[in-house]
């Protein structure tokens, strides 16, 4: 699980750096980026480990709560509303935790239905 979990957070750094690159240092489009594909994945796992319920718990845990904790960033999401706000930017904050809740739910939705789908 350690391992999934130490790969996770590689691959969000490696989202947020892309971001930052791409849309300026000041964005919180690489945590809204993980949030919603780590949802879809999480999503997506959760309905193939349902239909396949074979599969080690072990490989189970590993994926969704080591790669999938390790790359989703609530905590990371939690301070840039915090930040946002102290800077006045209110409207912003509201924007940002709304839209990954919203589209974060919606992709957990979508990728269990592709996960059933696949299965």
């Amino acid at each position: 699980m350690a391992a999934g979990g130490a790969a996770g957070s590689v691959m969000r750094y490696a989202v947020g750096r892309l971001a930052a690159h791409y849309l300026g240092a000041d964005t919180v489009a690489g945590t809204f980026a993980v949030n919603v594909a780590g949802s879809f994945a999480l999503g997506l796992l959760a309905a193939v480990f349902l239909a396949r319920s074979g599969l080690p718990v072990e490989l189970r845990a590993m994926a969704t709560v080591g790669l999938l904790g390790g790359f989703t960033t609530f905590s990371t999401l939690a301070y840039d509303g915090v930040r946002l706000m102290s800077n006045g930017e209110y409207a912003r904050a509201g924007v940002s935790i709304a839209a990954n809740m919203v589209v974060g739910l919606a992709a957990a939705y979508l990728g269990m239905l592709a996960g059933r789908a696949a299965s």
